[in-house]
């Protein structure tokens, strides 16, 4: 029996090592690695790159077929402002693009024609009948006609923004400026666009009406020449010219000169002098005021009754010549006395 067993154990060593395990192999994992994105920047125009040009440019596969899939519905790019407005095209994505794109003068041109006709088709005659293409003020003008000329009315919308931000649109260069606008619609629009006027005296410090907080808004004007200008104006009755400034010995020359491209005089709100009527306390203390004068003054006064005009009180000896022209805005000939008559 023993005998049996230990020639079935050999007969079990043979057949394994006659045949051995083939060994284990390990693979590792196949890894699929998504080929990188492309990002190559180039000139484009949107109604006309391809689908394989758009994934070049950065855009993900499902805005690139949006692209495409918009364009063969017959839709116009006509301005680049429009590729913005695509579904899965970002603010940043914009940005970076807005130098490349190049819309085509045809699409342009299409894009205007097509507003133009959906407006009138979608208008009431009593509201909005369809204007022809005619000059327009731009800081005058709603949507509605921005519309009818070529603009979405997102841009629309944006322009009169960006407009009334700046409290109007004074050039063409201003125009450009605003993102809603491009170069070939500002270019379309150059010979008929009417731009206003800008007020010379918009941002300038009205010096015969500020308060000592809006004088001290001006650069040049510290602490002590607030008070000095304040009180000056007081004693003139207000200036009739910002140049009065300068006889203030707290103003160098150096800030006159800053101080006059900040300021304007309204000579509307000066004080007058009725100089037949007023009592001595009136001028006396007026600084182009001379003890000569005042006492001329209150002596021809009493004798002739008045004066019609400054070359009057200039042939009286009442005034030199340069002292009547500095005196002259502030006085009053309007009440004609009695005895002149």
């Amino acid at each position: 029996m023993i005998y049996v067993v230990v020639i079935v154990i050999a007969i079990a060593l043979v057949g394994y090592f006659a045949n051995p395990r083939s060994p284990i192999t390990l693979q590792s994992p196949k890894v699929t690695q998504s080929a990188p994105k492309s990002d190559t920047l180039f000139i484009f125009d949107p109604n006309t790159v391809s689908y394989e040009e758009l994934v070049m440019l950065g855009f993900d596969k499902r805005t690139a077929v949006g692209i495409v899939k918009y364009r063969t519905a017959g839709k116009v790019f006509g301005i680049a402002e429009e590729l913005a407005l695509c579904y899965g095209v970002t603010d940043s994505m914009y940005a970076r693009l807005r130098p490349y794109i190049k819309i085509g003068e045809k699409y342009a041109t299409r894009s205007m024609a097509r507003n133009l006709d959906s407006v009138r088709q979608k208008s009431r005659p009593a509201r909005f009948a369809p204007r022809p293409f005619e000059p327009f003020k731009i800081d005058t003008v709603g949507v509605e006609y921005l519309r009818l000329i070529g603009f979405s009315t997102r841009q629309a919308e944006a322009l009169i923004e960006y407009r009334n931000r700046g409290g109007g649109i004074f050039s063409m260069n201003e125009l450009r400026d605003c993102y809603a606008v491009s170069e070939e619609m500002a270019d379309s629009l150059s010979h008929f666009v009417v731009l206003s006027v800008r007020d010379p005296l918009a941002g300038l410090i009205e010096i015969n009406s500020a308060d000592s907080a809006t004088l001290r808004k001006v650069r040049g004007i510290g602490a002590k020449t607030v008070v000095a200008v304040m009180q000056y104006r007081s004693l003139l009755g207000g200036f009739y010219r910002k140049e009065q400034l300068s006889e203030l010995k707290c103003v160098t020359e150096e800030n006159f000169l800053r101080i006059c491209e900040q300021i304007y005089c309204d000579s509307c709100k000066i004080s007058k002098i009725d100089i037949n009527f007023a009592p001595a306390s009136d001028f006396e203390h007026h600084p182009y005021m001379t003890r000569h004068s005042v006492n001329a003054i209150l002596e021809q006064r009493e004798l002739k009754g008045g004066w019609r005009s400054i070359e009057e009180m200039t042939d009286d000896d009442i005034f030199g010549k340069e002292q009547a022209e500095a005196i002259a805005p502030y006085l009053l000939f309007g009440t004609t006395p009695q005895s002149f008559d």
